[in-house]
């Protein structure tokens, strides 16, 4: 599963080596980055949001169905079925337009995650050998930037930020072709608006600026989450264990973007707040009171084509057309 995602991240390492390339600067690139996925998926995403706000729309006819038979769950069931047959719905119908825009997603994080096999696709056993190299040399240590030991998900960004330290090591450790070169440039690119994006929020406190990292990563999903369910109207129905939830995951993001390098944590608020003006986007054109003017416009239109179509059928022959039909 996880070589499915390595292989997504390594695509569109491309593109993210594409922007390094030209704005040398990895924070830039991101930005830019996420906004041409979120319109390469923008399809799918539509299609989620008709289907979630469709659903959304029939939440009072489903409560009344299950109310009037609550002894009868087949007959609930059925009725929910004509229900669905009848509005055009299918309540499994953003399943498959949500995993698509997941893999991608995925692979965006593992291509900005493996910075330099995915990104700047270096050979992986240079990259292994190089980290070896690195955890063996005291006061180096790329676990030591990690969270999971010598097979952690953030050992890239880490190893990064070593040569960043000691960029002596760069041209020792990468001798193919353009590796080195592509290694220097990459190592120079991780500043942005202040922040050195291979810092790792933990290693600076609390009371360090780096801690708006994980603060934005956890205020910007949890916003994200809110404004989308309000779109959809399922603010409401968000009680219990489904708050927790909404606001658990956020948390863990927060404490994962407390303890890996800022690269991580900026690439997860920048996906938060496009998927934020994405969300308030689509709900002008396809949220659930868009969808039910829009259902009853159709509904209208139908209702006049049908008056207009009775009128024609019932409209009074002339004489000159009966004496036209008599010859025929």
């Amino acid at each position: 599963m996880f070589q499915i995602f390595g292989f997504f991240g390594s695509i569109l390492g491309y593109l993210l080596w594409g922007l390094f390339y030209i704005f040398q600067n990895f924070g830039v690139s991101i930005i830019f980055f996420t906004i041409i996925v979120k319109f390469i998926i923008f399809p799918f995403s539509i299609k989620q949001q008709k289907s979630m706000a469709s659903t959304s729309r029939l939440q009072k006819k489903q409560k009344e169905i299950r109310e009037k038979y609550a002894n009868n769950k087949q007959k609930a069931n059925e009725e929910m079925q004509k229900l669905y047959e009848k509005e055009g719905v299918s309540p499994a119908g953003g399943c498959l337009t949500s995993i698509v825009p997941m893999f991608i997603m995925l692979g965006i994080f593992y291509s900005v995650a493996y910075p330099l096999t995915n990104t700047l696709h270096i050979n992986s056993d240079i990259v292994t050998n190089a980290i070896n190299f690195i955890n063996s040399i005291p006061g180096f240590s790329v676990s030591s930037g990690a969270v999971m030991g010598s097979g952690a998900t953030y050992q890239e960004i880490a190893l990064v930020k070593s040569l960043a330290e000691s960029r002596d090591l760069i041209g020792q450790l990468f001798t193919q072709g353009n590796d080195a070169a592509n290694v220097q440039m990459f190592v120079n690119g991780f500043n942005f608006a202040g922040f050195n994006l291979l810092t790792t929020p933990s290693s600076e406190g609390f009371l360090s600026v780096y801690i708006l990292v994980p603060v934005l990563c956890f205020v910007s999903s949890v916003g994200a989450q809110i404004v989308t369910m309000k779109i959809n109207g399922n603010m409401q129905n968000q009680q219990g264990c489904m708050k927790f939830v909404m606001y658990l995951l956020p948390l863990f993001s927060a404490w994962i973007a407390y303890s890996v390098p800022a690269a991580v944590g900026f690439y997860w608020i920048c996906s938060s707040l496009f998927s934020l003006v994405q969300s308030i986007v689509m709900g002008k054109f396809y949220g659930p009171t868009a969808l039910i003017a829009k259902g009853e416009a159709q509904h209208v239109a139908l209702l006049e084509q049908q008056e207009a179509l009775v009128e024609y059928n019932y409209a009074p022959v002339s004489f000159e057309s009966k004496k036209k039909n008599k010859k025929k």
